[in-house]
């Protein structure tokens, strides 16, 4: 038998059409503690959505037990994840052994683990500012850019930053991004760590700094095809297991895309 999850918030609450036969129920309110021990060895899950149903799923799951074989179909605009993997068709993709061993992310008083990365800094901006758009009506395409320039040329202010990676202290002035990843990608394109490795069992802490509002807005769009890190200036990598960065005054942060209000210190751990 498969079994279809399906997240009820996401394609304008429509349930998928996808297989004849198959039980569908939603990714949203399982008890999946239940749901796992009542399966049969040979049953499938098939996980439709993109990252945000990931996310949501890798948090309510003991994702490094699941005895049965878990399968995402795409599904959704935000597809970071796939995009890492280099899956760019459409096809079930088994998720066992990429969902184990997660990174968790410590943040106001709460630890999730998460899949793409944590965003800080202006990326974090980004996704508050979506969110009060949503929450006001909208429901166009959320042009993510055009608030990322907004932002930096008139309503997002620097950070400083002090950040320590496996032990070793480093600090930054006029911080504009500050994330930490598991994998190369995240909102939607973004290729922030170009280097990271998800398998490597570490994490790809990035720092964007830059003093000038020109430069940085000039070299953003670098961001999507990965070639910012050649700006050394302006953009520094460090990897690691364990990750503390602290601003100066409080943010937003994103989690897999997440929002997280007034942040001025997060924690992560592979």
């Amino acid at each position: 038998m498969k079994y279809i999850l399906y997240n009820p918030k996401a394609n304008n609450g429509e349930k998928p059409e996808y297989l004849e036969g198959a039980e569908y129920k939603e990714v949203i309110g399982l008890d999946y503690q239940a749901f796992f021990d009542g399966l049969n060895e040979e049953d499938e899950v098939v996980l439709v959505g993109g990252d945000g149903t990931l996310n949501y799923f890798i948090n309510a799951v003991d994702t490094d037990n699941i005895k049965n074989n878990v399968y995402l179909k795409k599904s959704g605009s935000g597809n970071d994840f796939l995009n890492d993997l280099d899956i760019h068709y459409d096809r079930e993709v088994l998720l066992n052994d990429v969902i184990k061993n997660l990174p968790t992310v410590y943040v106001n008083g709460m630890e999730k683990k998460f899949i793409n990365g944590i965003g800080y800094g202006i990326d974090g901006y980004c996704c508050e500012k979506a969110d009060e758009m949503k929450a006001s009506g909208y429901t166009g395409k959320i042009d993510y850019t055009g608030i990322a320039i907004k932002g930096l040329l008139f309503h997002f202010k620097k950070k400083k930053a002090d950040v320590r990676v496996d032990g070793k202290e480093y600090h930054y002035d006029q911080v504009w991004l500050a994330p930490s990843m598991k994998g190369k990608y995240y909102g939607g394109g973004m290729c922030i760590a170009p280097a990271q490795d998800r398998k490597s069992g570490k994490l790809s802490f990035v720092v964007y700094h830059c003093r000038s509002k020109l430069k940085a807005l000039i070299v953003f769009p670098n961001i999507f095809k990965g070639t910012h890190i050649e700006h050394k200036e302006m953009v520094e990598i460090h990897e690691g297991k364990e990750i503390e960065v602290t601003f100066n005054e409080p943010c937003a942060l994103q989690i897999d895309g997440e929002t997280v209000l007034n942040v001025t210190t997060y924690k992560v751990k592979v």
